[in-house]
């Protein structure tokens, strides 16, 4: 690399950051239109302008788009390539306040955040002199000017470089990761259309402390997958002056988080790494009006991470957990309405409730049997009226299709509906079991072993933030996708993920980041040596060892 790249790469972060590009927003642009004049600008793609493109997002409403540049090396005309990525955007400001003026200003921001009451190690960092605060500096701008840096370097000596390098820079990744789905199918054009032998995904998104006083830096190999497992509980609705004579799903709702969230009996594991454990994104219930009567249907979801599970393993999990939470408020409520009918001298029988927790796959069956083809032209007219809202968002189109199927099914006993929300992120475990897994593996033991640094660095097994690592592969368990595809209601018309695509890439991933603290918070901040220094080191030398 260039003598000076860690000011190249200093430099360069800070341009990127003071570029406002907030996620689901057009400003998105403004940075990838920057990144793109940065590459037209080189020497070797004014002589190659047909390396560097734009790709749209598909069907965005936005008109949002990302970069992606070719560098195709000249030494012994060899295949082997490597894709590297990095995600453009950011989340928003407002939690910078007063201060939000300044939160893509880093050396403008530095002083005014004397002004304001910090956390105590935020403040000691500040007055360390050793961070750089901003929204999105470390999230992911440091990480993009790595990797431009990087392939600047490798185009000025084309001629000695053998090997390939593809990079994308994508936006929307704090979204729905439309940049990535979108750049995704465009790998597979290219492997196809220039015979590419893709070998690795290069990632250089944030890497944090993952405890108190954590002052490891982590490179991770493979990355944690995410699911989104939802419920549509009905009850029976009630007066509220007699309500043991209605099931309320809330109460229902309530036992499902009190199962799931924050156990970590939930939480997956590979190799002694383990997800987090779930947590509830949502809860609410569906009565549009205020009235005394009792709630008929709610619904919730949750965040589940996966290391090695599959759609179809965490669907049993799931209905079992939800089961077991529809048992205890059975259970809870025969025990009070029994005190209540001694408490009145009422005669006490059993009430008349049981548990019963259904995939969405199993209801669409059901109806489908009762309802035939008319099930499949209701689904669809609702689907294209859905499709023309664009306030409906990708969980409440699936919410909608649920409560439809359910309001067609004859059976009108309270269940739980369990189904997956959109977005999916498969988990990438990397276990040394193929040639590409082993030669990701021993490249970076190696590379770590021998990087000359004070640091103490570790590598880990899994990525522990969603990112869009994930879509450089897919399950490829027939079951698995089924799972996924028929629980998920709207898959593939409101929600659309390249399947066949990501199979086809089945590759490793690797995450070598810059160091910081608190991404998504308002003391977000980048550590300027490692970040600067060392992490571009690595992740140079494990390009050019991969591509030996």
């Amino acid at each position: 690399m260039d003598k000076n790249w860690n000011e190249k790469i200093e430099k360069l972060t800070l341009e990127l950051t003071e570029i406002p590009s907030i996620v689901g927003t057009r400003e998105e642009n403004n940075v990838v239109e920057k990144i793109y004049e940065k590459f037209i600008e080189m020497e070797y793609f004014k002589k190659h302008p047909e390396n560097v493109l734009y790709i749209p997002v598909k069907d965005d409403s936005l008109e949002r788009k990302s970069v992606m540049a070719i560098v195709k090396g000249e030494k012994g005309n060899s295949k082997k390539t490597l894709v590297l990525i990095g995600h453009t955007d950011t989340v928003g400001v407002s939690d910078y306040g007063i201060l939000s003026d300044y939160a893509t200003k880093p050396l403008e921001l530095k002083e005014k955040l004397t002004e304001v009451s910090l956390p105590k190690e935020a403040l000691e960092d500040l007055e360390s002199g050793e961070y750089l605060f901003g929204r999105g500096i470390f999230d992911m701008k440091c990480g993009v000017a790595t990797l431009i840096t990087i392939v600047e370097s490798i185009s000025k000596d084309v001629k000695n470089f053998e090997g390939n390098i593809v990079f994308a820079a994508v936006c929307d990744e704090e979204g729905n990761s439309g940049g990535m789905l979108s750049v995704v199918p465009k790998l597979v054009n290219l492997q196809e259309k220039e015979g590419f032998e893709y070998l690795a995904v290069i990632d250089t998104d944030y890497s944090a402390p993952r405890y108190e006083g954590d002052s490891t830096r982590y490179v991770y190999i493979g990355t944690v997958g995410k699911l989104m497992p939802s419920f549509y509980i009905v009850g029976s609705e009630t007066h509220a002056g007699d309500p043991f004579k209605g099931l309320d799903p809330n109460h229902i709702s309530a036992a499902i988080v009190e199962e799931f969230n924050f156990n970590t009996k939930y939480c997956d594991e590979a190799e002694g790494e383990f997800t987090v454990p779930p947590i509830s994104l949502r809860q609410q219930d569906l009565k549009p009006e205020y009235s005394v009567q009792t709630t008929k249907t709610s619904y919730l979801y949750f965040n589940f991470g996966t290391h090695s599970s599959t759609p179809d393993q965490i669907m049993d999990k799931v209905i079992d957990g939800t089961n077991l939470a529809f048992q205890k408020v059975i259970d809870s409520l025969n025990i009070e309405y029994k005190k209540y009918c001694e408490a009145n001298s009422f005669p006490y029988e059993k009430l008349p409730w049981e548990a019963r927790t259904i995939s969405f796959e199993e209801l669409y069956e059901k109806v489908k049997i009762e309802k035939g083809q008319e099930l499949d032209e209701k689904i669809k007219e609702l689907s294209e009226k859905l499709l023309k809202d664009e306030n409906v968002d990708e969980r409440i189109f699936a919410l909608k299709i649920v409560e439809t199927v359910h309001n067609m099914w004859s059976n009108k006993e309270p269940v739980v509906i369990v189904y997956f929300s959109p977005p999916y992120y498969p988990h990438i475990y990397v276990k040394g079991e193929t040639l590409l897994e082993k030669k990701l593996l021993n490249t970076i033991q190696q590379v770590l072993e021998e990087i000359d640094s004070n640091y103490n660095i570790k590598m880990k097994k899994f990525y522990p933030y969603i990112s869009d690592l994930s879509f450089a592969a897919a399950p490829r368990e027939e079951n698995a996708i089924n799972s996924l595809k028929n629980n998920m209601p709207g898959f593939g018309l409101k929600y659309n993920l390249p399947i066949e695509d990501m199979q086809k890439l089945n590759l490793p991933v690797i995450n070598i980041g810059p160091f910081g603290k608190d991404a998504h918070k308002f003391t977000e901040r980048l550590e300027k040596d490692y970040s600067f220094n060392i992490a571009p080191k690595i992740v140079y030398q494990v390009i050019l060892d991969l591509l030996k």
